[in-house]
């Protein structure tokens, strides 16, 4: 497996952790925050080692340093590819979640909530079951990604 890759199961795994512990016991939103970061790193990795792949191949000349050039650029290569287009705009959406301002509710309670305001209409509340389902969707497609682009 390539060493990105390897990064980015890395990442699923603290990001497990930090769920299925860490989040079990504690119930706060920096934790909610924490795994948020690590889902962004591993979507990150994903799509360097994809592009990376790409360059080796020529299908790209260079892959981009910035992160929201990554992502436009694999929405571009595979247009064709609805996971690929919808986990580029996923990760976009995580990131601006990572960086907004954000309000706790029931901290320490089971449906501690991480309430974010991005922009002006669009409000996001994260709780334990979303950020839950963020985990998995994030490692159906790692698995996705591992057996399209880099099958053993």
């Amino acid at each position: 497996m390539n060493g990105t890759l390897e990064s980015a199961k890395g990442e699923l795994k603290r990001a497990d952790h930090l769920i299925f512990v860490s989040l079990k016991y504690t119930r706060t939103c920096d934790v909610i925050k924490h795994v948020i970061e690590r889902l962004i790193n591993c979507l990150d990795f994903i799509f360097t080692a994809v592009l990376e792949e790409g360059k080796e191949k020529g299908t790209i000349k260079e892959v981009p340093q910035a992160p929201i050039q990554k992502a436009l650029l694999m929405k571009e290569l595979f247009a064709d590819d609805d996971r690929v287009s919808e986990f580029a705009d996923f990760y976009l959406h995580l990131r601006k979640i990572n960086k907004a301002e954000f309000s706790r509710e029931s901290e320490f309670r089971r449906h501690v909530t991480m309430t974010v305001v991005l922009g002006d209409d669009e409000i996001v509340k994260i709780d334990i079951d979303t950020i839950t389902s963020y985990f998995k969707k994030t490692n159906d497609f790692f698995a996705y990604v591992c057996g399209t682009f880099f099958p053993s």
